[in-house]
């Protein structure tokens, strides 16, 4: 029963023998479980000859003891020699007869031996980051956009630097199928505007209030709207209102508009604070990002196919929930090429199985450990988040087992810290 090693290191074949008096044993019991619940004409239920049981169910015992036997001896037979599945096995050469032991192989994948090497000399940058004055001014100026007023203007047609509230039905003039008519009810079109297009200019300008107008607007192939990027749209345009755009002063009045200030410089500040903290986390994701590649690259082993299919289905699962979000049906989900897309997500999952492995040696090597006040937090996040009691989270938590999946999660995230730390 000695394990026979193929040319990969993660895949391992096993044959194994189950002794004849075990399969006799596990027969006469099933024989005994199906004479109490076997219903056969000409005997009362429970009294039911063994022979008869035998030769009426022949096959279905079979299959019970061979579905009862296998996995058991599997596991039994992976313990003694000191093997750890990853991946359930794939049984071969079956036999089973009656009054004989059982034989069969089973191929399976165990997880590689990884030794994580250099993980001390990794570097990454640590950039100096800094926010302008000219950028927390921009900021807010972007802010006194946001809180702009629009009032009416009467008795005028519409000008350059005026706002026109229009109804309008867009129509593409391409015969495309995926190609969806526009429909908008009181959007606001600045006359002369950076963002506007032309066309709405040329011909709404010196409009006057209940007017309608019926014109075509060429996008550009660089358009930010991929909907319409290098598209032609036939629109029929009402003006519902002209509006005039109206900017609150910056002063300190316009901070406590805002709720938390009291004066304009403690918005600029907590603004400052803002982009500094935004600029340091994305400076410090990318510089994470590096490390595991050159982690990667310094420690190259064979990662077990089982892992990465688990991998590619978290990462397929996440892709479908966040389309579904956004109002994707389940028709057009199901028409979705599935076997595409999981070769397409092939490459990411395998380095991220590997990031996750190589973390956990680094861990390991480091003796960093997940406290049980650091699941207590997460746990508490995720109570409110979800707005439920602590106490339900852990016992939904305990029985998915995923007490155990979050522990890691931290872990892993705590070894990428100290790449990170010692990394400067």
């Amino acid at each position: 029963m000695s394990p026979t090693e193929t040319t990969a290191s993660t895949k391992r074949e096993i044959e194994i023998e189950v002794p004849s008096e075990e399969v006799s044993r596990e027969t006469d019991a099933l024989i005994q479980k199906y004479q109490k619940l076997a219903r056969i004409p000409g005997f009362r239920r429970g009294h039911v000859p063994a022979s008869i049981i035998r030769q009426r169910f022949s096959q279905d015992i079979q299959n019970d003891v061979v579905d009862a036997l296998v996995p058991k001896y599997f596991r039994k037979e992976t313990e003694r020699l000191g093997l750890m599945p990853v991946s359930q096995p794939r049984v071969t050469d079956l036999h089973a007869h009656d009054g004989e032991g059982l034989h069969f192989k089973a191929s399976f994948e165990v997880m590689p031996e990884i030794k994580v090497e250099g993980y001390k000399e990794l570097r990454a940058d640590h950039p100096e980051i800094t926010v302008t004055d000219e950028e927390v001014e921009e900021s807010l100026k972007a802010l006194q956009e946001q809180k702009a007023t629009f009032s009416p203007i009467e008795g005028r047609p519409i000008a350059d630097g005026d706002y026109a509230q229009v109804s309008l039905d867009g129509t593409p003039k391409q015969d495309e199928a995926e190609t969806k008519p526009v429909h908008m009810d009181d959007v606001l079109v600045e006359i002369g505007g950076k963002n506007t297009m032309p066309e709405f200019t040329e011909n709404l300008r010196g409009t006057n209030a209940g007017d309608e107008r019926t014109f075509e607007v060429n996008y550009p192939e660089d358009f930010s709207d991929e909907r319409l990027r290098g598209k032609t749209f036939s629109y029929k345009v009402k003006i519902n209102a002209i509006k005039q755009k109206s900017l609150p002063e910056l002063n300190d009045d316009f901070a406590k508009e805002l709720g938390e200030f009291s004066t304009l410089a403690e918005v600029k500040q907590k603004m400052r604070e803002g982009m500094e903290h935004e600029r340091r986390h994305a400076a410090e994701r990318d510089a994470k990002d590096k490390l595991l590649t050159d982690l990667i690259r310094r420690n190259e082993f064979e990662v077990p196919d089982a892992l990465v299919e688990h991998q590619i289905d978290i990462r397929l699962e996440r892709g479908l929930r966040a389309l579904a979000a956004q109002g994707m049906s389940s028709e057009h989900m199901k028409k979705m090429d599935l076997p595409r897309l999981r070769a397409g997500q092939r490459d990411q999952a395998l380095q991220e199985v590997k990031a996750t492995l190589l973390l956990e040696k680094v861990a390991d090597e480091e003796k960093i450990e997940v406290g049980d006040d650091e699941i207590n937090r997460e746990i508490e996040t995720l109570a409110t988040q979800t707005k439920q009691t602590a106490e339900a989270i852990r016992a939904r938590l305990t029985r998915d087992g995923a007490l155990d999946r979050i522990r890691n999660r931290i872990r892993n995230e705590k070894a990428l810290d100290f790449l990170y730390r010692q990394s400067a």
